[in-house]
């Protein structure tokens, strides 16, 4: 028996045709009433930046009017990047009373922004996103949406109301939109390299960088501040960046689930407190009811060979994927059939997903992505305990089961108990063949 997919075919019709859309607004869909849409950020880190310059890049008519952060150095350090460049010179608004910080600062972003970014430590982004189309904003979600099966159900709530709110609710999932890979999933859909009987994919690369702690710090500041290095925070690196490639696969197979997943991972080189309570390699087999399989692999290291790749297996041909490089096809001795020109490319894929969602805004036509989002991030969080136990895992029994990864954020504070690390200054890790959800 399959598992049902969650989103619908189709998702994303924008983006298709070359050269500049001019934006004909009917009549205004959005909280301000204007032309002009405000955006606001939650989580002021590089990745939240780069949401902001890349929405400044994507359209004429936003403008940035809030920002906030756990960390108030942050949010400056983001104001003042945005307004020094070219692209946010004159489009930037962010007086004292709109820089909000502290865990309840994506209210405040929220309250002020008819668009809300939303980036930082992936354990929060399906909560703020449900709070953000609860009051009526659209809504940018950095990925993963969630590091858990609650937190996806969680995704799935958020998807539902922007779905009857008519809201933008947009995924940092981004191969989706890429111009390129679009024409290569068209030429799949036409059935050009046959029936797809497996996918690979890898996503190899060095370590995250380390924030050294401070004294001042409690432990769980310092894990906020070094959210990618643990897995309450990130969900694993499966989820931090294996997950990209495997929503590019599902996409490429038109949003089928697998039954089930069974991994290998652990640590393998890198012995020292630096990589938190992460695993620093992971193999992940998914298995479907008709017999084809995703193969995925992930690896942090120094001075190791490093990949980012999709090789879709066809009984006609391969497509292959290769991060922000250009598509191909071959046959299935490998000799190429076709490779789109890259002039195609007028925008990058982390533009034009803003591109596509200003315009969807203004054009009264708002893309929703959060049901695709949500089973995607599922597939992630089936790698990762499945990695976590050593055992076969079932997609559908993960998902109804609605666990969580401790700790409880309910109440999210620095002071709130985390698990330190040992005498030797490790972080403890999951052992396959104990860990339990």
């Amino acid at each position: 028996m399959t598992v049902k997919a969650l989103s619908r075919r189709g998702f994303l019709q924008l983006g298709t045709v070359t050269g500049a859309a001019v934006l004909q607004a009917r009549t205004p869909v959005h909280a301000g009433g204007s032309d002009v849409l405000k955006i606001g950020l939650v989580g002021c880190g590089n990745r939240g930046r780069g949401s902001l310059f890349d929405s400044l890049t994507a359209m004429p008519n936003v403008r940035v009017v809030a920002l906030g952060d756990l960390f108030r150095e942050k949010a400056l350090l983001a104001r003042d990047a945005i307004a020094a460049s070219d692209v946010g010179q004159g489009r930037i608004d962010v007086p004292e009373e709109r820089i909000f910080t502290g865990f309840d600062s994506y209210q405040g972003v929220i309250a002020e922004s008819d668009i809300v970014h939303i980036a930082l430590p992936s354990r929060f982004h399906p909560l703020y996103n449900l709070a953000a189309v609860q009051a009526g904003k659209h809504a940018f979600t950095e990925k993963p949406n969630g590091i858990d099966a609650d937190g996806v159900h969680i995704t799935i709530e958020a998807a539902k109301i922007a779905q009857q709110k008519k809201l933008a609710n947009v995924s940092g999932l981004c191969y989706r939109y890429d111009l390129l890979r679009m024409q290569a999933i068209d030429r799949i859909r036409n059935g050009e390299i046959g029936e797809i009987l497996a996918a690979q994919s890898d996503y190899l690369r060095t370590p995250y960088n380390l924030i050294p702690k401070q004294p001042e710090w409690s432990e769980t500041e310092y894990q906020i501040r070094n959210w990618e290095h643990f897995t309450w925070l990130n969900g694993d690196e499966i989820q931090q960046s294996l997950l990209h490639n495997l929503d590019s696969v599902l996409w490429a197979l038109d949003d089928q689930l697998p039954e089930t997943c069974y991994a290998l991972g652990g640590r393998s080189s890198v012995f020292s407190p630096a990589l938190g309570d992460l695993f620093d390699h992971a193999s992940v087999i998914y298995d479907y009811a008709d017999g084809k399989r995703i193969y995925g692999a992930t690896r942090v290291a120094e001075n190791c060979h490093t990949s980012n790749i999709d090789v879709l297996h066809g009984t006609r041909g391969r497509m292959v994927f290769n991060a922000t490089g250009i598509p191909f096809m071959t046959d299935t001795r490998g000799n190429e059939r076709w490779r789109p020109n890259p002039d195609d490319r007028i925008r990058s894929m982390y533009v034009q997903e803003h591109y596509a969602l200003i315009n969807s805004i203004m054009e009264g036509q708002p893309i929703n992505d959060g049901f695709r989002m949500a089973q995607s991030t599922m597939v992630g969080v089936l790698g990762m305990i499945a990695s976590f136990t050593g055992k076969r895992e079932s997609y559908q029994e993960l998902f109804d089961s609605r666990f969580k990864i401790e700790p409880n954020v309910d109440h999210p504070s620095f002071e709130m108990p985390v698990t330190p690390p040992e005498a030797s200054g490790l972080y403890k890790i999951p052992i396959p063949g104990e860990y339990r959800i």
